[in-house]
């Protein structure tokens, strides 16, 4: 259960965060959670990824259906992805879930000492 709701509450926290803050407000926000609800670090850890992989991955496909795919298929043919706009985002997501893991795990790391 607690898991879960670390999840919630990572994805939750670095919306908001995210609001008002830059994009590096996501491992202030895995951070703080990982640190108040005790877990396990590959725990900690899962849940942090978990969290900002969907948190990001849906983020970006939102904003990206609504501009018809215009600067991500350019973007992506300016990278090395052969224009797939799928592959953006994914590497997004996965950029932001590392972040947000490492992060979540320094937090576990932080609470057990």
């Amino acid at each position: 259960m607690k898991f879960i709701v670390s999840i919630l509450l990572i994805a939750l926290l670095s919306f908001a965060a995210g609001l008002y803050l830059g994009w590096w407000s996501l491992a202030q926000a895995a951070f703080i959670v990982a640190a108040l609800i005790p877990q396990k670090p590959w725990k900690a850890y899962l849940s942090g990824f978990l969290g900002l992989l969907l948190l990001w991955g849906v983020l970006a496909t939102w904003i990206d259906v609504r501009n018809q795919h215009i600067l991500s298929q350019k973007m992506a043919q300016v990278l090395p992805l052969g224009g797939s706009y799928f592959l953006l985002i994914l590497i997004t997501a996965l950029v932001a879930a590392i972040v947000a893991g490492f992060a979540a795990l320094t937090g576990s790391y932080v609470r057990k000492k």
